[in-house]
């Protein structure tokens, strides 16, 4: 009896084998069970949009703000309305010299301490600030458009500290086919803008700096490359600026579909970002523990202020899923 015991035990404690799939989630890590139900469904709430972007809890309005970078509107979804235009234009207002049919729009949104949006606009090429209101004919106010002195190429992503200054990528996805007929900046950078008008840049070394997360204790930002021949998820030094590969994806990359665009870290310190097939849960260390089975390409992803869903942008849907 007490052998039939111990075998019993000895199956439950190794339920899970290094790679337990189900339709949704594969886990990798037990652990990560602790955050996430692997019997979780992916739930869709809007379709038929172009570029989705950007998802933004609004606590305050219990609603999900997020863009559609090629429509250059803001959108809204909550539960009783559903799916609503919100901010039109969003990043696109004739401010800077760009093309009609690159990625125009508002991308990375984020609320300042006021329950302002702090946009990253394409389009306008520039850090812009609006109230959380419904705005057919928003006037935009500019954070910041240039370092030394050059208009920046299209600001992507941003991640607030506490204090208020802005960490934020730009890449090239703006312009037509990275074309540089606009171009003024010969680099993708990383970069850090203080609140008392200050900027600092970190990186000019990634090639498609993509979305930043700053780290809860404020001492590191992870920053995805979203280029195919590198993807990556970098990690910097808020003090020294220092570097590192934090995750590598090569090996995925060449299995799925899709690549690392937005990130964001849940309470637990795991990272949730978007990857080939999906969502990649990792840990702090840089070890994948789980996979949400997308199978395709996906742009952003952000919690409510419970965590007790991911919300999750594609580039023509908007879905969700439901965490622990």
């Amino acid at each position: 009896m007490k052998r039939l015991i111990i075998l019993l035990l000895f199956i439950l404690n190794n339920s899970f084998s290094q790679n337990t799939t189900n339709e949704t989630i594969t886990i990798y890590d037990k652990s990560v069970l602790t955050i996430i139900d692997k019997n979780a469904k992916i739930e869709i709430l809007g379709v038929n949009f172009k570029v989705a972007e950007g998802p933004l809890w609004d606590e305050k309005n219990k609603r999900l703000i997020f863009t559609d970078v090629r429509q250059n509107k803001i959108f809204t979804w909550d539960k009783l309305d559903g799916i609503n235009e919100f901010i039109s234009p969003s990043g696109s207002t004739g401010y800077a010299p760009s093309f009609d049919d690159g990625g125009i729009g508002a991308n990375g949104l984020a609320f300042n301490s006021n329950g302002e949006i702090i946009i990253c606009q394409h389009g306008d090429r520039r850090i812009a600030i609006i109230g959380n209101e419904k705005n057919e004919n928003p006037k935009f106010e500019t954070i910041v458009d240039n370092y030394n002195g050059k208009r920046f190429n299209s600001p992507n992503d941003l991640s607030l500290t506490k204090s208020g200054d802005i960490y934020f990528t730009d890449p090239p996805y703006g312009f037509k086919n990275f074309n540089n007929k606009f171009r003024e900046l010969n680099f993708n950078g990383v970069f850090k803008y203080y609140s008392n008008g200050k900027i600092d840049l970190i990186s000019k070394e990634m090639t498609r700096p993509n979305g930043v997360v700053l780290s809860r204790n404020e001492k590191y930002i992870y920053v995805n490359n979203s280029d195919r021949k590198d993807p990556k998820i970098m990690r910097y030094n808020t003090k020294t600026y220092k570097g590192k590969k934090f995750f590598d994806g090569k090996e995925l990359a060449k299995k799925f579909k899709g690549g690392f665009d937005g990130l964001k870290i849940h309470s637990s310190g795991n990272i949730f970002t978007t990857g080939p097939n999906g969502i990649l849960i990792i840990s702090p260390k840089g070890k994948l523990l789980a996979m949400i089975n997308y199978g395709k390409g996906l742009t952003n992803c952000n919690f409510d202020e419970q965590e007790e869903y991911l919300y999750v942008t594609g580039f023509n849907d908007v879905t969700r899923i439901k965490l622990k």
